[in-house]
């Protein structure tokens, strides 16, 4: 199968609420842009502060007269090191956040306006103190094995009812786009740095690109979703593409699996959070046989463990005695998935990194 050439590769933004800059003065084209959406009344002055925590997206809360407002606008040069990313992926999560709160209302925020020619969305703003970020939530200890649960209900039922919806797929024709932003900085970089491995790796990217089945969000992190009060808000779907959901169900378990090395007195809480997070998931799979889907997930996983520690876009958390676990483990699981049958369950691949742990 011929792909096409990636641009050069960079990771998805981080939720566009971490914490705030002082107020300033919100840049001329962002409040034009609002004045033209009717979301900014003529001569008011609002109210703006720059949003940080995100590395691809300029970010800012605004309050103005009508409500509070959220405004992206994508970075053409990421701000970590000389990477680069099509500033077009802002269109495609416009869409995605679109298209899926059409599908299933209340799991993202709402778009109130968007201007693909200066890559520019407005959304909803969802106040911190009722929708912490689940990443925060976990590094601090605290395991909600029901708001796990429910993430992989919610992602289910987003992969479900956009597999019913076919058509769906010609409006989110971003293959390379996707490779850009993550075949090549996770598989094709572990690829090139591990290249005994290389095989491996690059059948697992090929198996992945080869399934059109769903629309994919592509970053599907804790760092991208907020615990809301009613349940999992999805944020940043800059990766989204129409393609493999395999690949969301193992980006998301894969935080989870790696978070049990960083806490070790929550390891039970985060077993019980991988395994209620797979369930609820795999409750939702009618779109193909449940065995397949959780086999591709299975076989990513490693991959996309030893991604993290080694890839374009390494965990921040994990110090260097501890990646070298990750690293150990995570290589022999990928060379292993050259030959072992299916299926390939994501749960006896957590047994196995439970063995696996100090």
């Amino acid at each position: 199968m011929t792909r096409p050439a990636a641009p050069p590769a960079a990771p998805c933004s981080a939720p566009p609420a971490t914490s705030a800059a002082p107020a300033s003065a919100l840049p001329r084209p962002f409040a034009l842009f609002l004045r033209a959406a009717g979301l900014l009344g003529a001569g008011e002055t609002p109210a703006a502060q720059a949003l940080r925590g995100g590395i691809s997206s300029d970010i800012w809360h605004v309050s103005t007269r009508a409500g509070q407002i959220v405004i992206k606008q994508p970075l053409a040069e990421l701000a970590v090191g000389n990477w680069h990313a099509p500033l077009e992926r802002s269109r495609y999560e416009a869409q995605w956040l679109r298209t899926v709160d059409a599908l299933q209302p209340g799991v993202c925020p709402k778009v109130l306006a968007c201007d693909p020619a200066q890559h520019l969305i407005a959304m909803e703003y969802l106040d911190p103190a009722q929708h912490p970020v689940w990443k925060a939530q976990l590094l601090a200890g605290q395991v909600d094995v029901r708001l796990a649960a429910l993430v992989g209900e919610r992602l289910g039922r987003i992969h479900a009812r956009s597999a019913a919806r076919p058509e769906l797929a010609a409006d989110f024709d971003t293959e390379p786009l996707f490779i850009a932003l993550r075949i090549h900085p996770y598989l094709e970089t572990i690829a090139q740095r591990h290249p005994d491995l290389a095989p491996a790796v690059r059948q697992l990217a090929h198996t992945t690109l080869g399934q059109r089945r769903a629309l994919v969000h592509g970053d599907v992190s804790p760092k991208n979703i907020l615990a809301g009060p009613e349940g999992p808000i999805f944020l940043d779907a800059e990766c989204a593409w129409w393609g493999d959901p395999a690949f969301d169900l193992a980006f998301c378990l894969n935080h989870l699996a790696l978070k049990r090395l960083l806490l070790p007195g929550q390891r039970g809480p985060l077993v019980a959070a991988f395994a209620a997070l797979l369930h609820a998931y795999r409750q939702q799979i009618d779109w193909e046989p449940p065995s397949a889907l959780l086999d591709r997930a299975g076989r990513l996983l490693p991959a996309l463990m030893l991604a993290r520690v080694d890839g374009r876009s390494p965990v921040e958390y994990l110090a260097p005695a501890q990646r070298a676990v990750v690293r150990d483990f995570a290589r022999a699981r990928v060379r292993a998935g050259l030959t072992d049958p299916p299926p390939c369950d994501p749960l006896a691949l957590l047994a196995a990194w439970k063995e696996h742990l100090p």
